[in-house]
């Protein structure tokens, strides 16, 4: 896709999202120019799964978005992770929590997070089984510098999109259950759901954010 496609695309996308719905725009193995036509067409949310990817983007794209992390934070990157990204949607244990809540003490920094669920509970994937949820998230409302804001999911990969549908409404049933149980330091405000071939489902499932790549930039090579 080029330049001028990938404007026009984002430009669509958007403008076909309910009130309500923002766009993270997936920019693993993307150019800058990419990532700068996609802003072009009104992203305002970028999202990558490597940290070292990141920062070569921001060193030239800057703040002129918000900078998601949306793929496994190794703890040994955690230092530089809580300087770049603008939200963390992959935490999933109490151990990689505390070590964020660590780091963004030293340069007092509020960091939003998510907690990734594997909803499909599949073995070669992150994220906290569902029953886990809920233990995981009342163990960190004690850290004074992380703000759960809600929840992440991706599922079982599938060529057809309904079948992602249950591991949507198994997330969103956590998400429910959080948002009534009043935890202190918490608010349910994000459900981080749905990719290229399966957002409008995870939309109607109740998502507020949709995690976008292959539909707006094109395959990757």
């Amino acid at each position: 896709m080029n330049l001028s496609e990938i404007e026009s695309v984002a430009t669509k996308i958007i403008n076909s999202l309910p009130l309500g719905v923002s766009l993270v725009a997936v920019a693993k193995t993307k150019t800058a120019a990419e990532i700068e036509a996609a802003i072009s067409g009104g992203v305002k949310i970028i999202g990558h799964n490597y940290l070292q990817e990141a920062e070569q983007m921001y060193c030239l794209i800057g703040q002129k978005v918000q900078w998601h992390m949306i793929g496994h934070l190794q703890r040994n990157k955690v230092k530089k992770a809580v300087l770049l990204f603008d939200m963390i949607e992959t935490i999933d244990s109490l151990a990689l929590a505390e070590l964020v809540n660590k780091e963004c003490t030293k340069i007092n920094k509020l960091m939003p997070i998510l907690l990734e669920i594997n909803s499909g509970r599949e073995a070669n994937k992150s994220g906290i089984f569902p029953e886990k949820a809920i233990e995981l998230a009342r163990s960190l409302s004690d850290l004074a510098y992380l703000r759960l804001q809600g929840l992440m999911t991706i599922g079982p990969i599938s060529a057809d999109p309904e079948s992602a549908r249950p591991y949507f409404q198994a997330t969103k049933a956590i998400f429910d259950e959080l948002s009534q149980a009043k935890i202190p330091q918490i608010e349910m405000r994000y459900l981080s759901m749905g990719m290229s071939n399966n957002y409008h489902i995870a939309i109607e499932e109740g998502a507020n954010i949709v995690r976008i790549g292959t539909k707006l930039f094109g395959v990757r090579d």
